[in-house]
């Protein structure tokens, strides 16, 4: 199991917590990408949206790609996975600009392409915002150029999203053939683009019974199309204490959010334009991406267990959430992880 995490880029996971003792600042990231790396985590994911969903559209939020750029030239080890949304990012620009952070950080770039969902953002920065399907079909073409500009001397498409003729983009990335690319998505037009076109399909929270057929389907859609097996990871909020109760406590603290909460209106924005397999309650968006769907409520010891089945399942990869997310972070590592690798290590 790989163990990544969200860069706190919000100043928090929390909707109903104003202060969670985490600051949207780079010094405040910069601390934790360092200090993580030196804990054993493998990865960070680096989120992107220009106004704030977490703290309310007027809360400091950090720009991605610019912490990116930073981070890269500030640890040695952390993968950098950043989310990036093709309706924001011209694709032959962006190719350009992830190259030289990959260089920059001596090939430890990612990507996580996310197909948008916030139209009230769009609207605010002046953005084209696309139906759903649409928005899949720009992020097919998008993707056909960051990966030609990648790996071709010269590269040349006509599209109906996009169009470029002869883009020369030097130095290339360091990874060859290419940065990995990350997606997730449930309807049938983002299965079919990560099938295809990505190196790794990452899902919202969800328990085991739900995430290992998520697994198994884009595993048979894989090999239909005789293509090499591919990571699959999960987002999950972690709360591990010493007793269950303490656990269950601070639960039942953070998934209290009422409609005059900061992020209930971008809740409602949010149901609007995604296709979800299922629907979600308040309580599972009181924090980010479904996280406490994953189960990962409890002791060092139950949290392991249930960690262990989803790797069981095919789950290679964990970005966690926490809150606070430094201090927590610590706690997992020290405690979780060792159990976790153990049992990995005896197979």
């Amino acid at each position: 199991m790989r163990f990544g995490y969200w860069l706190p880029v919000f100043g928090g996971w929390l909707r109903n917590v104003p202060d969670e003792g985490m600051h949207a600042t780079w010094n405040d990231v910069k601390r934790l990408a360092q200090r993580s790396e030196q804990i054993g985590y493998d990865i960070a994911l680096i989120a992107e949206l220009f106004l704030n969903d977490i703290k309310g559209i007027r809360a400091p939020s950090l720009d991605a790609w610019s912490t990116a750029a930073a981070l890269a030239a500030v640890t040695e080890r952390l993968e950098l996975m950043v989310a990036v949304r093709p309706t924001f990012h011209n694709p032959a620009i962006l190719a350009k600009q992830a190259a030289n952070i990959d260089q920059i950080s001596n090939g430890r770039l990612a990507l996580n392409v996310v197909s948008s969902w916030w139209a009230d953002e769009a609207r605010r920065y002046g953005i084209q915002f696309d139906e759903h399907d649409n928005r899949y079909a720009r992020t097919e073409e998008w993707l056909q150029i960051v990966n030609g500009v990648w790996t071709e001397e010269s590269f040349s498409f006509v599209g109906k999203y996009y169009s470029v003729d002869e883009t020369v983009a030097e130095p290339k990335p360091v990874r060859s053939p290419r940065p990995p690319i990350y997606a997730g998505g449930e309807s049938e037009a983002a299965k079919k683009l990560i099938t295809r076109d990505c190196d790794a399909y990452v899902t919202h929270g969800d328990p085991i019974e739900r995430v290992a057929p998520k697994v198994l389907n884009i595993q048979s859609r894989r090999a239909a199309h005789g293509l090499d097996p591919m990571l699959y990871g999960m987002a999950a909020y972690a709360i591990v204490r010493d007793n269950e109760a303490d656990a269950q406590r601070e639960l039942q603290r953070i998934t209290n959010v009422s409609p005059g909460s900061p992020g209930y209106g971008n809740y409602q924005d949010w149901i609007s334009h995604t296709r979800l397999e299922q629907q979600i309650s308040l309580e599972d968006y009181s924090v980010s991406n479904r996280g406490l769907r994953a189960g990962l409520v409890g002791t060092a010891e139950q949290v392991a267990e249930k960690i262990i089945a989803l790797e069981e399942a095919g789950v290679g990869l964990l970005l966690l959430q926490f809150s606070p997310q430094l201090e927590e972070m610590e706690r997992f590592a020290a405690e979780v992880m060792p159990l976790v690798n153990q049992v990995s290590l005896s197979r």
